[in-house]
């Protein structure tokens, strides 16, 4: 590779996609990125980066326009069409099996074959030999499940490289990271820059643009609205490009006003069916008007604890209080009439049903109560007077309320998911991971409304991966590492985010003193 610097290696010209039921996703888009180059593609959920980085690695295909590879134009038919041409893609959610090695699953597609079976020592030499090349260590021989989430990256990005790709795509890959290993995977993105590489880099974190990229494009609506030099830019700027108005990307909000304790948990324990203990003797209290943040690597048992409480899963040994009522052994509908909300991680496969319209998705906590219900048939103008103002106040885009809600992005399911559960009048929301990969504009307004809620009484359990918004929203924080409460804070006002990313990582520990001071009665 040259390092000529201030060549287009990529041209996407007039990009035009338009979907089956008449949605434009991408209307005349022009995206052009130099040799050489972090650059960045923003915008807000539903706004057409997706679409357009499909129709780049050849998973969609546009209506009109053309790409422009490396001077000549192309027809990137399918994905493997786009890695021969030397454009290759890291999505959000890893695609690796889990139950293989690290080796493995680098050479999954192009194994190695010696008479006819396949060369495990070659796929070996082959990963240790990229990794050497490009300095990002990691033992081939590895079970992927064993990693930490950031070797998983790696073993992405690895993968990527190993099909000698000149073009990486990277989607929200700091998504589930802490700060270091943010820090750690920017320091190898730089290092791939200098060597000539060209990096499309998407991500709803603004800080993260500004630290790490060049360029950047901006969409919204399936338009493009801004071209321009990151340094040229303030956060703020930026978020007005993809929003077109003023974002607050600070959050303000008054002392919580506590009361009686909501929740408490007690010796919570669960083991997976290896016997492995994903939550370890966990206990802590949430009171009326406080939101408890719990902080950590994913994998470390905050799932776990999520399903517990919200009846997914079983307990194994432990207790679950809600206003000093066990509710361990309840149904899901018992707990959602006790005041029980829930925002899943997972909104496709807990949060939604993806056949289903918006306002069947709406009312599936509460259709078969008496006020939805006239003369033993559901009540549709009731039904329908609701759908229509929870789409109108939690500004959903849709069609309409009969829009299937997969046919929506991922910011307005979201949006679905909030407007059902915090409408629900609830006395305790579990919310886990409610902002994940959707927009600055989406995510400003789904932190007010739990903050919303915590001030008229509501106690709100917020797990996150990200440490600026489980740090600013919560009024206290556990930190969590290998299924145990390594940390408690009474007070995140002067948290900092590499404080917690060192709990996160298991380089600090506190006492069990200081753990202790979660636990109210």
């Amino acid at each position: 590779m040259n390092n000529v610097k201030d060549e287009y290696i990529l041209s996407m010209e007039n990009i035009t996609k338009i979907y089956g039921n008449g949605f434009m996703a991408n209307k005349n888009v022009n995206l052009r990125v130099k040799k050489g180059e972090i650059h960045a593609l923003i915008g807000e959920n539903g706004a057409g980066k997706s679409t357009l980085m499909k129709v780049l690695f050849g998973q969609e295909q546009p209506e009109e326009g053309k790409i422009i590879y490396k001077g000549k134009e192309v027809k990137i038919t399918n994905p493997l069409v786009a890695l021969d041409h030397g454009i290759g893609m890291v999505h959000q959610h890893f695609m690796l099996a889990p139950s293989l090695t690290v080796a493995e699953n680098m050479v999954l597609g192009i194994e190695p074959k010696n008479k006819g079976f396949f060369d495990y020592a070659e796929a070996v030499r082959l990963t240790s030999e990229v990794s050497k090349k490009y300095n990002l260590p990691i033992d081939p021989n590895a079970k992927v499940k064993d990693l930490p989430v950031g070797y998983k990256q790696r073993v992405e990005i690895l993968k990527i490289l190993l099909r000698g790709v000149d073009v990486l795509i990277l989607d929200e890959p700091t998504a589930v990271l802490t700060p270091q290993e943010t820090d750690e995977l920017f320091v190898q993105l730089r290092e791939l820059r200098k060597q000539g590489y060209t990096i499309i880099f998407i991500s709803h974190k603004l800080k993260e643009v500004k630290s790490l990229c060049d360029n950047l494009t901006v969409l919204r609506n399936g338009r493009v609205t801004g071209i321009a030099s990151v340094a040229d830019l303030s956060e703020q700027d930026i978020s007005r490009l993809m929003v077109g108005r003023d974002v607050s990307l600070t959050i303000e909000k008054d002392s919580p006003k506590t009361k009686k304790t909501v929740l408490k948990v007690r010796n919570l324990t669960y083991k997976n069916s290896d016997n492995k203990a994903l939550v370890s003797n966990v206990s802590f209290s949430i009171r009326e008007g406080e939101i408890l943040g719990i902080a950590g690597v994913e994998g470390n048992g905050q799932r776990e604890i999520s399903a517990l409480i919200t009846g997914l899963e079983e307990k194994q040994s432990g207790d679950i209080y809600l206003f000093d009522e066990e509710i361990s052994s309840q149904s899901i509908r018992k707990l959602r009439e006790k005041g029980v909300s829930h925002i899943s991680e997972d909104r496709m496969t807990f949060g939604t049903v993806a056949d289903a319209s918006v306002e069947e998705n709406l009312i599936s906590d509460r259709f078969y109560k008496k006020e939805f219900n006239k003369n033993g048939l559901l009540d549709a103008k009731k039904i329908a007077d609701l759908s229509n103002k929870l789409i109108k106040e939690y500004l959903v885009k849709c069609d309409s309320k009969n829009a299937e809600i997969k046919t929506l992005s991922g910011g307005n399911i979201q949006k679905v998911v909030a407007a059902r559960e915090f409408s629900a009048n609830p006395k305790l929301i579990i919310a886990n991971q409610p902002t994940r990969g959707i927009d600055v504009g989406a995510s400003e307004f789904i932190r007010k409304k739990l903050i919303s809620l915590r001030d008229k009484g509501s106690a709100v359990l917020l797990i996150s991966a990200d440490l600026t918004e489980v740090i600013t929203v919560s009024d206290s924080l556990l930190v969590m590492n290998e299924g145990k409460i390594v940390a408690y804070f009474d007070d995140t006002n002067d948290l900092t985010e590499e404080t917690v990313g060192e709990y996160m990582l298991g380089i600090k520990h506190q006492t069990a003193e200081e753990i202790g001071g979660c636990c109210y009665e």
